[in-house]
């Protein structure tokens, strides 16, 4: 079965592409995250993301400002770990209210849909991240290609959703009934010792420590055995409109671009190339 994405190399990265030949997972999350990092200017305002690819564009963004090569940068960090990750890197801290709209974001996602439309959130950070990538002017993406999915949820693992813990139980009930009648479709709580790629659905309620995020909610995990089928408008609409949601794990339109990284060269993936058939 061939790929939803007509990935077509972009002519800047020739030399990422012939780097990336050959390398681990990992190498090629640093590579897709060194590419965004050549976006960042001097005086920007930068939306730190979290997770194992931000890690290496906020290592960076470390480098080039003790080498001099970046000047007067601030960040908002979209979790207590981007928190602490940039302060390590050297990397100057600030907020929303001082700093209301953000020049340009950097993040992983953990689902990219062929419209570019994420699954984000795995990590228990999805309402932060949502809260400053929205804030941002351009917010590029940062993948490797075993993220691109043909639908959201089509990794059939968790698309997250925070809810406030008094009454999680009544909540979880509510979203299940939402998607009451969809064939291969489950959620449960999340546990402090059961991450958001784990399926089993074995604990007892006894013995259940929820997953806290820094927010202090709680996320509840929905599972969709063959992703989402639908308007993701609307059912994003549905999943606000419950009492005790917080917010939810899909970013919907937000993705300025997107930078895959594969074996076999670096992709750029934005909207304009998307419009002429990407």
């Amino acid at each position: 079965m061939g790929s939803p994405f007509l990935l077509q190399p972009s002519r800047s990265l020739t030399a990422e592409a012939m780097a990336a030949a050959g390398q681990s997972q990992d190498d090629l999350k640093r590579i897709a995250a060194l590419r965004a990092v050549e976006l960042v200017r001097s005086g920007m305002v930068l939306g730190l993301g979290t997770g194992s690819t931000a890690a290496h564009a906020l290592d960076r963004i470390g480098d080039l400002l003790r080498g001099g090569d970046l000047r007067d940068i601030v960040g908002i960090p979209t979790s207590e770990w981007a928190a602490a990750r940039a302060a390590a890197a050297g990397i100057p801290l600030t907020d929303l209210a001082a700093h209301p709209a953000v020049d340009l974001s950097i993040d992983g996602a953990d689902e990219v849909d062929p419209a570019l439309n994420l699954v984000k959130g795995r990590g228990g950070s999805l309402l932060r991240e949502k809260m400053v990538e929205g804030a941002s002017r351009r917010f590029v993406v940062i993948v490797d290609d075993s993220k691109l999915v043909p639908r959201l949820g089509g990794s059939g693992l968790a698309i997250p959703v925070e809810v406030i813990p008094f009454g999680w139980a009544l909540t979880l009930r509510r979203l299940q009934n939402l998607f009451d009648g969809t064939p291969g479709f489950n959620l449960k709580l999340r546990t402090a010792s059961i991450n958001a790629k784990a399926s089993a659905f074995t604990e007892k309620e006894s013995e259940i420590e929820p997953f806290v995020t820094d927010n202090k909610n709680y996320i509840v995990d929905l599972f969709f055995e063959d992703g989402i089928h639908g308007d993701l408008q609307a059912i994003s609409d549905d999943l606000l409109r419950i009492t005790g949601v917080v917010e939810h794990g899909m970013f919907l339109g937000l993705a300025t671009s997107v930078i895959v990284a594969r074996k076999d060269g670096v992709v750029l993936m934005d909207k304009e190339a998307k419009s002429n058939g990407f």
